[in-house]
């Protein structure tokens, strides 16, 4: 197990109803000029926004609305506007990994005077500078960001997704299962496989003797193959709902990231598909996720597979090389279960056209060449979309 540290400062209010006796408590700590964040409107149909406005009751609230999928720097932008303009002491967050991420940014966007996106492309100016406190009531189980302090953004104009670390977690997350209860079937399975791939691009780490860490993924994989289904079926479970959204916030506060080697490959890929498609991340995730199993299977990789297959999905057999091909099928089959599209012509990429600088970036930004599980080349991921295109390989 190698050297590390661990730090993390948010304060979780897990459960269903604390919104509206906690909300305001949490809010005016922080001062009396708040700025709501929050998406298409989706929680004004749920009537969660009359909720927070009630809770709200008060204070000063300034808006902005309509937060896309996959953040853009435009909505950081007119966030940063009116940070400044309204002297805002604190954010909250009200929807899923977008909205959270685009409002870390502006939390820091507040004490920069210049354009935002440099905070995205550098993002070590933003631990020279403040940030306001972000509260979240999160919507959506998927990125974990209502408990770390990233935040992935894109920006359509240079074709670019890329992750930017601020200096602070959220403050508070609000984590209230029922407010999932609305999510789509796409959604909820985009966000399932989100999580998923959180794990296994820290599970599938050189790092040795780290059975602690090891141990506490795999019991999060379980989960979340045992109950994302069930949510699909039943929206209104709240153990999976409950599950799901707990497997979120662990996947990736940190805590199973300690002792870990090895930066990560499938979302740096993934996030190269996102920035030219504008595609659902977590269905992106799905298609590339089995297919960069199979490149990385090796001689040196399978007793990590073994472990896998064994430990995560039940396997019984003493072949380990056995064991790490169906582990990877069964992944496979998992997703398409999930009924989510399995290749890239089910999420309308049908041409190669921008594979090859998609590639090229995806090593440089994910720094693929040398921090990775296993080393990838442009043209190993360029295999990677090739492959992504059709079934072949996999028992379909």
């Amino acid at each position: 197990m190698l050297n590390f540290k661990f730090k993390n400062t948010t304060d979780i209010r897990f459960g269903e109803g604390r919104i509206d006796s906690e909300l305001h408590e949490v809010i005016a700590q922080f001062g009396n000029n708040v700025l709501l964040t929050y998406g298409g409107g989706s929680i004004k149909k749920s009537g969660l926004y009359e909720r927070v406005l009630k809770a709200l009751d008060g204070l000063n609230v300034t808006e902005l609305s309509g937060i896309e999928p996959n953040p853009k720097i435009d909505s950081v932008r007119a966030g940063q506007k009116l940070v400044k303009e309204n002297d805002i002491d604190v954010i909250l967050a009200v929807g899923g990994g977008s909205v959270i991420d685009a409002s870390k940014v502006i939390g820091s966007a507040k004490f920069y005077d210049a354009d935002p996106w440099d905070l995205v492309l550098d993002p070590s100016k933003r631990h020279s500078i403040n940030q306001l406190p972000i509260v979240d009531i999160l919507t959506l189980s998927a990125t974990g960001t209502e408990m770390n302090a990233g935040s992935v953004i894109s920006n359509p104009e240079t074709n670019q997704k890329l992750g930017s670390f601020g200096p602070n977690t959220p403050a508070v997350s609000f984590l209230d299962p029922t407010l999932t209860y609305s999510v789509s079937k796409w959604q909820t399975a985009a966000g399932s496989i989100d999580i998923f791939s959180h794990l296994t691009e820290q599970y599938f780490d050189k790092a040795e003797n780290i059975d602690i860490t090891r141990g506490q993924m795999e019991g999060i994989y379980r989960s979340v193959i045992k109950w994302a289904p069930i949510a699909l079926q039943d929206p209104e479970n709240y153990d999976a709902r409950a599950n799901l959204m707990w497997a979120s916030t662990q996947a990736l506060n940190g805590w199973v990231r300690v002792g870990n080697e090895n930066g990560w490959t499938v979302h740096p890929i993934e996030h190269e598909l996102s920035a030219y498609y504008d595609i659902t991340h977590g269905v992106g995730l799905g298609i590339l996720t089995p297919r960069w199993m199979k490149f990385v299977l090796s001689a040196e990789t399978l007793p990590r597979f073994a472990e896998f297959g064994r430990n995560v999905w039940g396997i019984n057999n003493d072949n380990d090389q056995v064991v790490a091909e169906l582990a990877i099928q069964k992944t496979y089959d998992w997703v398409k279960s999930l009924e989510v599209p399995t290749t890239l012509p089910g999420v309308d990429i049908t041409d190669d056209k921008h594979f090859d600088v998609m590639a090229a970036s995806a090593v440089k930004v994910g720094n693929l060449a040398t921090g990775a599980y296993v080393a990838m080349t442009p043209a190993d991921v360029r295999g990677l979309f090739e492959q992504s295109m059709t079934t072949d390989g996999f028992e379909d």
